[in-house]
């Protein structure tokens, strides 16, 4: 199904016009002639009939008048055949047998404008006391930028840990046939694809880096991670979800993540774990320090001759030293008021 979009039928507020003055006609039409039958002349009835039938039939063609605004679209059925579809805003007319056609109207996930309609219908319906069905929006089909959000995942990645992810994909429409007759809800459909292409996706990746991981599909380990590589990941999703709605004439802008973390479940362990690793890595970084400094103090000891040590002294000094440096808290001096030796 391909998109057909209606030409020169930007003409709703001439044939509103000309139907309403035609309505008028009929009007003065049935008056006049049913004033020329009271006056017994039967040329009233030739007048009176025509006009009776026209008044009748004369509301028909307004069925027609379709009024759209900026970015909005609307597919034309006919008898269940598809006719085309009205784009850009303006005052249209059409066929007046015709209707609109939209599966996903009533469909409301949580992206814009469906949220912003969710809470006017809500206010509607506890002020009148009942549960209201309202949607301004009718059969018209939005090609504004949406942005969807989708509820947050429990997906394990790539080592099996259990992370918790949600994203927002920012989408629009550009084929409004392949929307309505290829997908039974496009809406629907975009929201179920993009909750597989997620997990698809993270699964090939962990969430911090991690050895011997390959994430490219190059058979090289790499350190593409969930946590460190989030603009390439979101990209990854990206193509993801645009390979699976092509059909659906719908077209992904972007996709962000919007929130990642370990599950609940696991999520204390994999902070001690960050904290032990850091620790280390903290403690490494104090260790070399410390050697350097030692190092130093000998040398500077030996070339200025400052004091003669012999090796078990030295061995002692740097015991001492190192104690100091490394330690976690302030060393205590101890004055020798003795002889060295």
């Amino acid at each position: 199904m391909t998109e057909k979009v209606l030409q020169n039928k930007n003409n709703g507020m001439i044939v509103l016009i000309a139907d309403l003055a035609v309505l008028l006609a009929a009007i003065a039409g049935v008056v006049f002639g049913g004033i020329m039958l009271d006056g017994g002349k039967t040329v009233g009835l030739a007048l009176f009939i025509p006009a009776l039938l026209l008044l009748l039939i004369g509301w028909i063609p307004l069925l027609g008048l379709r009024v759209l605004k900026p970015q909005e679209a609307l597919v034309i059925t006919l008898f269940g055949k598809y006719v085309g579809t009205l784009k850009g805003d303006g005052f249209f007319w059409v066929n007046p047998f015709s209707g609109s056609f939209n599966p996903a109207a009533k469909t409301k996930l949580s992206q814009s404008g469906d949220v912003k309609t969710a809470s006017l219908v809500s206010v509607a319906a506890s002020a009148a006391g009942a549960s209201v069905n309202i949607d301004p929006m009718g059969n018209k089909i939005s090609l504004k930028i949406m942005t969807l959000n989708n509820s947050r995942q429990k997906i394990n990645d790539c080592l099996g840990n259990p992370v918790e992810i949600g994203i927002a994909v920012m989408w629009r429409v550009t084929d409004t046939a392949k929307a309505v007759f290829n997908v039974d809800n496009y809406k629907e459909f975009l929201s179920l694809q993009c909750d597989s292409a997620l997990r698809n996706v993270v699964r090939i990746y962990p969430y911090d880096v991690a050895p011997n991981v390959d994430t490219t599909g190059d058979g090289v380990a790499d350190e593409g991670s969930l946590r460190g590589s989030s603009e390439v990941v979101a990209e990854r999703i990206r193509d993801e979800i645009q390979s699976r709605v092509l059909d659906a004439g719908i077209e992904i802008l972007e996709a962000r993540i919007t929130y990642l973390a370990y599950a609940p479940e696991i999520a204390a362990v994999m902070l001690q774990r960050q904290q032990a690793s850091a620790i280390i890595d903290a403690r490494k970084m104090i260790v070399d320090g410390a050697v350097g400094m030692v190092e130093m103090a000998l040398a500077r000891l030996s070339e200025n001759g400052t004091v003669q040590l012999d090796e078990e002294r030295k061995a002692a000094m740097v015991s001492n030293l190192l104690v100091v440096l490394c330690g976690n808290r302030d060393a205590q001096p101890v004055v020798n008021s003795g002889s060295l030796y």
